[in-house]
This record gives structure tokens, C-alpha cells and sequence, in this order.
């Protein structure tokens, strides 16, 4: 396969926990995306999204309801064996035996692992080389999650699905993780990730989907999920100055105005057009701006507007978001 190709290949995917009717949950309905090689592949959503449900698919730990799935162009759960070797998997949690020591962990864990690296090098990997010697029980909760990290790469995987990483991370130990999984994408590692972070994502997806209720609402590249919301611009006027002495505001691409105790927020899907004419007509007319600030939409204002909306299948949101490319994914926590 050559870079670029599809690694992972999700059709028409549902799972369901129970019985048919009201007994039973489908956590995962009827969502169709790939993943290409080299690519990092970011799935977001609350709590109950069905963002878990959906990767344990994918890792081939459940066998779906409907669907199908194709990791490496194998089925990885009626495939096991051919798919296993070649993916790596950091659950949210590891389970490991409190007494043995972080060495000890590696080397059981590296004797089931074919391929395996070196104990030694898997945990220089993620920092962990210093505390060879301690105990499970010893180690913080982000020491363990670098562990978790230092056995999902234990095989050199081609596939790495990384649940949550850097929960209980200190910020230079993120830094330092988000540094080791663009090195490892550079290199052509294919990344699925799910993170409750929304700087990670925004920081290390090529590709994103955010998810409601089991399926995907908006999915794209970060700058097309975030482009699709307005900028804003925020100022105070002079005092005896006021937001209907401005230019017409239509005129100047602003697709909705607020006024608040004297300050202005205008949201326009042309920041350059509408601040520019905003600053002209303040030369103009000799006017201050005051605490004049700037911005495109983040992130989190676009997952906040997406995952929060109505129910699942129904556009997300009034205007922005909508018409972004929708199938369906699920999530993690279902």
C-alpha cells in the first residue's frame, strides 16, 4: 500500500448493547469513514458519544452489528491474527500488576509482542527509562499513562489507536507526547485518536469528526470544521457613539451583531473584508476602537456549538456547521 491509502475503512458501522426496542442501546449508528496512511484521525464527542464503542470496532475487540470494518484491509475482528500484530492499542486505562516494576511490566508484556523493541527503547520513548526500577504501585497516574504509551508501541505498529493519552499529563509531558506522536505519524505510523483535549486535536489531526448520540454531526480537516463558524471582533465605542452610527453592518459581511454594557461583538464569515471596512470607517470618521480584538473561530467554540445541538441526524447548529461532510461515527464512552 502506498502512502496515502486507506488504512482504516468504517461502512455503514453499527453496534448495539441488548435486545431490539426500547431494552436495548444502539451506541454506534449506521457511520462510514476511512483513515488514510500517515494519517492522523481525531474523533471527538461528550461523554456517551459512542466514541469507545466505535474504536473497539476498530481494534477488533467487538464484532459489530451491522457494517463493515477493514483495518490494513482485513476484517480485525473475524481477522484477528493478521490484523493484531500490526496495530497498537492504548485503552483509557491499562490494569497493570501493581508490584511489578515498570521494567518488568515491558519485559512481560514485549515476551507476548511479535517484533517487539527493546525494553530499554520502548521506554526512552515516552521518558520512562529513569524509572525502570519502580514499582506500578509508585508510579503517578500520567507515569502510567506514558506506559501505556511505551506498550502500545512495543511491535512498531503501523496502526496506533490512542485513547485518551494524555489525560493526567503534566504540560511538558503532553508537549513531550505530542512531539513523539508526530515524529511517529512522520515516519507513516497511521494514528486514531480520541481526546477530550481540543488543542491536541486541533494541534495533531489531519482529519477530525465530532460526534453526538452515535453518529458523526461534522467532520473535515481542523480548519474546515473551525472556518465554518464566524470570526468575531470585539471593541467598545466613544463615548455618544453608538453600533448604529457604523456602516451598514450586511455591507461589511457581518452576519450577526451583540451589544453588550458598551462593548460590540460583530460575527462575520469574512474577518479581513469586515475588519477592514471597520477600520476605515474609524480613520474616517477619527474614532478609537477600544480594546479592538480580532479572532477566528476555535475549536472548542465549534465542537461546543456542534456536539451541543439538537438531536443526532438533525444539522448542528442554525447556519454554521451544517453542510459540513457528515456520515456517522460513534464514540468511546458509550
Amino acid at each position: 500500500m502506498d502512502i496515502g491509502d486507506s488504512v482504516i475503512d468504517v461502512s455503514g458501522l453499527r453496534r448495539r448493547y441488548g435486545p431490539a426496542g426500547d431494552e436495548g442501546f444502539e451506541a454506534v449508528r449506521d457511520i462510514s469513514f476511512t483513515v488514510a496512511r500517515g494519517e492522523l484521525f481525531a474523533l471527538l464527542g461528550t461523554n456517551g458519544a459512542g466514541k469507545t464503542s466505535t474504536v473497539e470496532l476498530l481494534e477488533g475487540l467487538a464484532e459489530p452489528t451491522a457494517g463493515e470494518v477493514r483495518v490494513l484491509g482485513h476484517d480485525p475482528y473475524a481477522e484477528r491474527s493478521a490484523v493484531r500484530p500490526r496495530i497498537g492499542v492504548m485503552l483509557q486505562e491499562g490494569g497493570f500488576p501493581a508490584d511489578l516494576t515498570v521494567a518488568e511490566t515491558v519485559r512481560m508484556w514485549a515476551g507476548c509482542t511479535t517484533g517487539a523493541r527493546p525494553v530499554a527503547e520502548a521506554l526512552e520513548l515516552v521518558d520512562m527509562l529513569r524509572r525502570k526500577d519502580v514499582r506500578i504501585k509508585q508510579l503517578s497516574g500520567g507515569e502510567r499513562r506514558r506506559l501505556d504509551l511505551a506498550l502500545a508501541l512495543l511491535g512498531r505498529p503501523e496502526v496506533l489507536f490512542l485513547d485518551e493519552p494524555t489525560t493526567g499529563l503534566d504540560p511538558e509531558a503532553r508537549h513531550n507526547t505530542w512531539e513523539l506522536v508526530r515524529r511517529l505519524r512522520a515516519e507513516g505510523t497511521t494514528v486514531l485518536l480520541t481526546t477530550h483535549y481540543l488543542e491536541e486535536a486541533e494541534a495533531l489531526a489531519d482529519q477530525l469528526a465530532i460526534m453526538r448520540e452515535g453518529r458523526i454531526v461534522s467532520s473535515g480537516t481542523p480548519e474546515e470544521v473551525i472556518g465554518s463558524y464566524p470570526a468575531r471582533i470585539r471593541f467598545a465605542m466613544p463615548v455618544g457613539w453608538f453600533v448604529g452610527d457604523l456602516p451598514p453592518l450586511a455591507e461589511l459581511g457581518v452576519v450577526r451583531h451583540e451589544e453588550e454594557r458598551g462593548r460590540i461583538e460583530l460575527q462575520t464569515r469574512e474577518l479581513q473584508r469586515t475588519l477592514t471596512g471597520l477600520l476605515l470607517w474609524a480613520r474616517e470618521k477619527n474614532v478609537e476602537l477600544e480594546g479592538l480584538d480580532a479572532r477566528t473561530a476555535s475549536l472548542e467554540e465549534a465542537f461546543l456549538a456542534i456536539a451541543g445541538a439538537g438531536p443526532a441526524g438533525e444539522p448542528a447548529g442554525a447556519g454554521p456547521g451544517a453542510g459540513l461532510g457528515v456520515d456517522s461515527v460513534a464514540g468511546r464512552n458509550a
